[in-house]
């Protein structure tokens, strides 16, 4: 049996590294011979099972399979009759008549016999090609070449069949029914390694499927291609990938294409063009160099190439271009654990010294320099070694040592491969699976298969890290980068998504989709070549700027959304790169300042208040603001241009005093005042706009008797204390002076009391409704008469009769905090007045003590302040603190007014100097009263509503919490806070408490 061919011409016989597998493999090669021999008759099948089972030579081939590789022991027991052939025709034969199955297969006209016919062709063809390689008959091209050759034959066999049965169903008509792939404009282009004729054992087909909608025969139908085409492609790829009982094909991946985030899996061949030659990268032109039409039409595929190749070969290329390209390759470079090269689990692929980096030392050079020298413009890896040479563009030395190397690297892969049929490049993770692997490969143990792979390895890495030396590394604050950030190709490359993954980010795949994204042009301002190339610079330094976030991925979507809306990126993007603190600027707005984010989102050009620093003294003038504001009206053309300007006027301040917080030169408490003002000077100029806009239908509004009419606007809560954070609302109440029976004269007259509740309504929208530029603030009108029964606007003398006859006292304390912020002079004079009036008449003292002790205890038992930071809510906070100062107003107004005072702090400053309250005590609450604020309103700038998490806090948030509460550090912080509460709530106990007990009334009466 010694004079078989495939014993004859096999060069090398490995051993096999299991022993028992190999015993068990010619028990079943046995049993699998008599099986088919009694199905076909065919005794003769049996006796060459036989024969070859004794024959020295031809058993040891045996082990070989059945000891090293389950999937070629499966490839080979289904199919004796196939082995048979191998064995006496060789190789060569085999692979033959694989091939021919898959012409055969192309000219069924069923689907089913068809996948059945590729895939047992597949089968056929793995055996034959492994068989060549591990017995040493073919090279490492005449192998990769028999691969890619079965999948071009395998895909025109697809193609063939779903062209024909469109047009057999009248769906499509073919310019050469014969040969339906000629002139029928499907361009099915091969990429990566089947385009370079250099496919793997186990590997994905990287495939780019277009169509020419300008063919002739299309010209009925051309607006309709699309569909069939992609149908067609959906088809072919089940054709090709999916797994029946017969196995499958090839695994294909159509990711490669223009965009794949955002078209069709067929594109047409205008679409691409356009594409390529405007927002094509750098990492597609090096993709393009391996393109190839392997199947469809042949002719249209290569037009389009040619079309396209002034944008894969570009006889100029400027400096920043050249960055771009060298960053590529500092991307891939960028790699996770230093300068080691560990054996176990080593990806021979990706990993340090493998595969893809001898691969991008060949692409890199050849896309700077192949568009001026077309020798080099070759697709196969050691082709373009080779002209590298020629070129004099690297020495024949290191030219030689890497097509070394990547033969060796690609026999190793293919031993992984080979194994279990799966696309991998991993080495074993233990000593076992390395010895197993070394056996494979035909040496005499793992020492000896270790010394030669690190030797190759390290080769490559050092011609690798040589290449571009001189250009700037990706690095982060001049630490080296974690791990890889590399965001070019069409999927997303695993070693980036561990590395974001460690740097903070929960969702990385989101993360690198978006990025890709930006790379692929898809916002406006990444669809400059130049956007793109300073963003590739960038990233590294942007990503770990936003991972300082209390939560990365919320920061980068902030960002991204920021991006999203940007005119152009060249500018901005500069400005990162000359200005690294700009990029942490907003990098810290986008991850600590929810608000902030989405006012630079909206309104990107912000920046400039980033970049300079801003005073903020000039908005500490009412009439400066208001004056401000109506000079920046006189743009607004009509009622809806007002609503944007003021919208746009109080956000843009509001932004600048928040950036002022953020970082530092403004403590949250000396804002409130700021915001109020600003706040202030939006309603100041919205209510006459909207009471010009309402009489337009209804009339001037109606007053009393003899005198003008007008609404009165009174702010309660944090904007009537000029307290207000950034995340406030306005509680504002609505009162008029008109008799109820009075009417507007107008084209639809309205009463009074309709007249004002619309009126009101129409305002509240004015404040609230969102346009483009957001809102203004939101309003909260429960504090009104009644509450939310209430009418949205009172007549002054019903408000009046209402706090004598029916209300809670807690709504007499809410009422210390009244103050007018807008509305006509006389209306807004009678107003203060009655507001004093009720505020200074008398309480009983047992009564009023109660009834702060019973809310206060309520509130406990309702919304109990559970974390420290709740410092509003928890006992000794500013709930407490706001309590006492309208306890003890209340208390002493009705003889001594001057003890009102909207602002808290201004009112216990007022208690001490009427001597009613402690001066000792009156400071404490002072104290406790401006920190609480400054906590609160910056953790409503960097949470919002969110409680405060120690435990996810960022560095910078605590950073700016001691700022704010003036502490050396964040646990003497959390002790002052502690300490500071406890005596608040000390006061509170001596102040309310304690006589609420003392003094419980005999009735409930006390409560309004």
């Amino acid at each position: 049996m010694t004079n078989l061919p495939l014993i004859q011409q096999s060069k090398r016989t490995p051993r096999p590294a299991n022993g028992q597998a190999a015993s068990v493999g010619h028990e079943r090669w046995l049993e699998q011979a008599a099986g088919e021999a009694d199905h076909t008759g065919d005794e003769s099948l049996l006796e060459f099972a036989q024969e070859i089972a004794v024959d020295p030579a031809a058993r040891a081939l045996l082990d070989a399979v059945f000891g090293n590789s389950p999937f070629l022991t499966d490839c080979i027991l289904k199919d004796i009759g196939f082995a048979r052939l191998l064995f006496q025709g060789g190789v060569e034969q085999g692979f033959a008549m694989a091939l021919g199955g898959c012409d055969s297969a192309a000219v069924t006209g069923d689907m089913k016999a068809l996948m059945q016919g590729l895939r047992i062709a597949k089968r056929q063809a793995a055996l034959s090609i492994a068989l060549a390689d591990i017995t040493g008959q073919w090279s490492l091209a005449q192998v990769t070449g028999a691969l890619t050759e079965l999948a071009e034959r395998s895909l025109e066999a697809g193609a063939s069949h779903l062209l024909r049965a469109l047009a057999e169903r009248g769906k499509l008509p073919l310019a050469d029914p014969e040969h339906p792939t000629r002139g029928s404009g499907l361009v099915i282009l091969g990429m990566g390694k089947l385009g370079a004729r250099e496919l793997n054992y186990s590997s994905d087909i990287d495939l780019i499927v277009l169509y020419d909608d300008e063919c002739p025969h299309y010209a009925d139908i051309r607006e309709h291609l699309r569909q069939p085409m992609v149908r067609l492609t959906q088809d072919l790829v089940r054709i090709i990938e999916e797994r029946t009982a017969d196995g499958y094909v090839f695994r294909t991946d159509l990711r490669l294409r223009p965009d794949p985030g955002a078209t069709p899996v067929a594109v047409s061949v205008a679409a691409a063009e356009s594409y390529y030659t405007s927002v094509g990268q750098n990492w597609e032109r090096a993709a393009m160099i391996k393109a190839r039409p392997v199947a469809g039409d042949i002719e249209a595929g290569e037009r389009f190439l040619s079309h396209i190749d002034p944008y894969i070969w570009r006889k100029h290329l400027d400096f920043a271009a050249i960055q771009d390209i060298h960053s590529i390759k500092r991307q891939i470079a960028a790699h996770k654990g230093g300068r080691t090269i560990a054996m176990l689990g080593h990806n021979v692929k990706l990993g340090r010294g493998g595969i893809r980096e001898i691969e991008f030392f060949a692409q890199t050079q050849q896309l700077i320099w192949g568009g001026r020298i077309p020798d080099l413009r070759l697709s196969d890896t050691c082709g373009a070694l080779d002209a590298l040479v020629r070129a004099e563009r690297i020495t024949a030395e290191a030219a030689q040592e890497m097509k070394t190397a990547y033969g060796f690297l690609r026999d190793v892969e293919h031993r992984l491969q080979m194994i279990e049929d799966m696309q991998t490049q991993t080495l074993p993770k233990d000593e076992a699976g390395i010895e197993r692997l070394a056996v494979f490969l035909n040496y005499p143990d793992a020492a000896a298969f270790q010394r030669d792979l690190l030797h190759h390895l390290h080769i490559v890495e050092t011609h690798y890290s040589e290449l571009f030396e001189e250009s700037p590394s990706l690095t982060v604050e001049g630490e080296e980068a974690r791990g890889n950030l590399v965001f070019t190709g069409g999927e997303n490359d695993p070693d980036t998504l561990e590395t974001l993954a460690e740097m903070g980010y929960q969702d990385p795949d989101r993360v690198a989709n978006l990025v890709r994204g930006w790379h692929h042009g898809r916002y406006r301002a990444t669809r400059s070549e130049r956007a793109r190339q300073i963003l590739t610079e960038l990233m590294p330094a942007l990503l770990r700027a936003l991972s300082r976030a209390g939560s990365p991925d919320t920061a980068f979507l902030r960002f991204d959304q920021f991006l999203s809306r940007l005119p152009a990126g060249v500018q901005l993007f500069s400005m990162f790169q000359v200005n690294p603190r700009l990029l942490e600027s907003v990098a810290q707005v986008m991850g600590g300042a929810p608000f902030l984010a989405e006012q630079l989102s909206r309104r990107p050009g912000l920046l400039e208040s980033v970049l300079t620093e801003p005073d903020v003294t000039a908005l500490q003038s009412a009439e400066a603001l208001q004056s401000d504001l109506a000079q920046a009206l006189y743009q607004a053309n009509d009622y809806q241009d007002t609503l944007d300007v003021v919208r746009r006027w109080n956000n843009d301040r509001r932004f600048l005093i928040g950036l002022n917080i953020l970082s530092g030169r403004l403590d949250a408490d000396a804002a409130g005042p700021l915001l109020s003002l600003v706040a202030e000077a939006a309603i100041h100029a919205l209510l006459p706009q909207v009471e010009q806009d309402f009489a337009r239908l209804h009339g001037a509004p109606p007053g009393p008797e003899g005198a003008p009419g007008g609404m009165a606007i009174v702010a309660l809560g944090k904007l009537g204390g000029q307290e207000l954070t950034i995340g406030s609302d306005l509680d504002l109440v609505f009162l008029y002076n008109a008799p109820i029976d009075a009417m507007s004269e107008g084209p639809r007259p309205l009463s009074a009391v309709q007249y004002y509740a619309r009126l009101g309504q129409r305002l509240i929208s004015a404040l609230t409704v969102q346009t483009g530029e957001g809102d203004v603030y939101p309003v909260d009108m429960r504090l009104r008469p009644s509450g939310k029964t209430g009418p949205i606007a009172s007549s002054l003398e019903s408000f009046a009769k209402y706090y004598a006859d029916s209300a809670w006292r807690w709504e007499f304390m809410a009422l210390t905090r009244a103050r007018m912020v807008a509305g006509p002079a006389h209306l807004t004079a009678a107003v203060t007045a009655t507001i004093r009036t009720i505020l200074t008449r008398p309480h009983d003292p047992a009564g009023l003590v109660f009834d702060v002790a019973d809310m206060r205890a309520r509130i406990a038992r309702e919304k109990p302040g559970k974390i420290l930071w709740d410092v509003k809510l928890g006992r000794g906070g500013l709930v407490d603190a706001e309590f006492i100062a309208q306890y003890l107003q209340l208390r002493h107004a009705s003889e001594n007014p001057d003890v009102l005072h909207q602002n808290t702090t201004e009112a216990f400053a007022r208690l001490i100097a009427a001597g009613y309250l402690d001066p000792a005590d009156g400071a404490a609450l002072i104290e406790a009263t401006r920190l609480w604020r400054r906590l609160q309103g910056l953790l409503r700038l960097a949470i919002g509503e969110a409680a405060f998490d120690e435990a996810t806090a960022t560095q910078d948030q605590k950073a700016a919490l001691v700022q704010a509460g003036g502490a050396v550090d964040f646990e003497t912080l959390k002790q002052n806070i502690e300490a500071i509460a406890a005596r608040s709530q000390g006061l509170f106990e001596t102040l309310v408490d304690r006589p609420a007990a003392a003094h419980k009334p005999d009735t409930q009466e006390t409560t309004k």
